[in-house]
């Protein structure tokens, strides 16, 4: 219920043209209610911002591969990455890459996803960082049913296309609400967007 309404929101922020940024636990707000509410804005910005968008962005352990890899043309892809990284800490009650630096947070995000291939590094425009990345131990993606044996099939699947390394192959915020693990909550009427 808690990432339908992350989703949800994240949806009326997406329609109006604003990347969060910071998207993390402590960033979401609950009531008596279960009513959970978007806060802390202030990393925030329109996508339509033609000025360089800053990599220091998103606090390392919900951060995307590509902030990680000091990419600064990145996407709404940045934020359905740290939701994500949400969920699977709502299901296993502990951070799933929990790095101590950024070396050490690009490891545990290949142990669990795989390393990338080279299709996968496409988004990247630095011939550096796409070198650093080849140079990397390699890592096969793990079988996410058994990483996450108290999930169910449908949340599995849902995780998979958030925690996706190429953020162009990563599931839009629309596609996550409509996905079937959605489906008992989903209702298009009750998820408005920016007029």
């Amino acid at each position: 219920y808690f990432v339908y309404q992350l989703l949800r929101g994240l949806k009326y922020v997406h329609s109006a043209n604003v990347l969060h940024r910071d998207l993390k636990p402590s960033n979401l707000l609950l009531n008596a209610n279960c009513d959970l509410k978007i806060g802390d804005f202030g990393l925030a910005r329109t996508t339509s911002e033609t000025d360089f968008m800053t990599e220091y962005v998103v606090t390392r352990w919900y951060r995307a591969p590509e902030l990680l890899l000091n990419c600064s043309e990145y996407t709404a892809a940045i934020d359905i990455w740290s939701v994500g990284c949400i969920l699977g800490e709502i299901v296993t009650r502990q951070p799933l890459f929990p790095g101590r630096d950024y070396v050490h947070q690009l490891r545990l995000v290949t142990e669990l996803i795989g390393s990338p291939d080279d299709a996968s590094l496409g988004f990247l425009r630095s011939e550096n960082a796409r070198r650093y990345v080849k140079q990397l131990p390699r890592y096969p993606k793990q079988n996410f049913s058994t990483r996450f044996p108290n999930m169910s099939p449908g949340a599995v699947d849902l995780l998979e296309k958030m925690l996706i390394f190429d953020p162009s192959k990563r599931i839009k915020v629309d596609e996550a609400l409509c996905h079937p693990y959605m489906a008992p909550l989903h209702d298009i009427n009750e998820e408005p967007v920016c007029a």
